[in-house]
């Protein structure tokens, strides 16, 4: 059974997804399978995520899919019961990583900076997301970063065909998060030959 970072190190690229509507899912979680990327982090960031997390989770019970956005207690309860694998918040906020220890799920807070980064190592992390990626100094600070701790990246922020893989290039990098494979309007219109084209493209890109 590989570990999470395995899993991650192995796909590279994780597409990080709002869906608005849950009976789109799975659909879409078979054009991400199909296409070359069999990982999903679906965002809390509509009402509609943990019912869109169970829908993946029942079709294709070998995918690997994380909860994005998880800002507080219950929304890690609520990711839990829909299936994930792990939990993704875009900053640190001890509350919610001793919470997940608590309920063993794996958990990759947002750090941007040294001392958030200590932070997370004080409380046995070694997988963070580096979050806003390209805001945050892009590059040049995550080998900054780099350099001085050793921890794991999930850059996600500002990614984009241009620059993955100055980032994926980074021996501390496991894997970065993305939406551009994945836009909001394309799902919304059930384009999903057009989806597919742009998931293709990124296996491409990381091949």
């Amino acid at each position: 059974m590989k570990t999470l970072e395995q899993q991650l190190a192995t796909i590279r690229v994780i597409p990080v997804i709002a869906l608005e509507d849950a009976q789109k899912a799975v659909k879409l979680a078979q054009v991400l399978i199909e296409n070359g990327l069999p990982c999903a982090e679906v965002t809390f960031r509509t009402a509609q995520a943990a019912q869109a997390i169970a829908n993946m989770r029942e079709a294709y019970p070998d995918m690997l899919i994380g909860a994005g956005t998880v800002l507080t207690t219950a929304q890690v309860d609520a990711a839990i019961t829909a299936g994930v694998d792990f939990i993704v918040s875009p900053g640190l906020n001890p509350t919610t990583v001793k919470y997940c220890q608590q309920r063993q799920i794996a958990i990759i807070p947002g750090v941007n900076n040294p001392s958030l980064v200590e932070q997370a190592m004080e409380m046995g992390l070694k997988t963070l997301k580096f979050f806003p990626a390209e805001p945050s100094g892009g590059t040049a600070m995550l080998k900054a970063l780099s350099a001085v701790y050793p921890v794991q990246f999930m850059p996600t922020g500002g990614i984009s065909p241009q620059n993955i893989k100055t980032y994926l290039d980074i021996k501390s990098v496991l894997a970065c998060g993305g939406t551009w494979m994945v836009p909001n309007q394309l799902i919304n219109d059930e384009k999903w030959d057009e989806l597919a084209a742009l998931v293709k493209e990124v296996a491409t890109i990381i091949g």
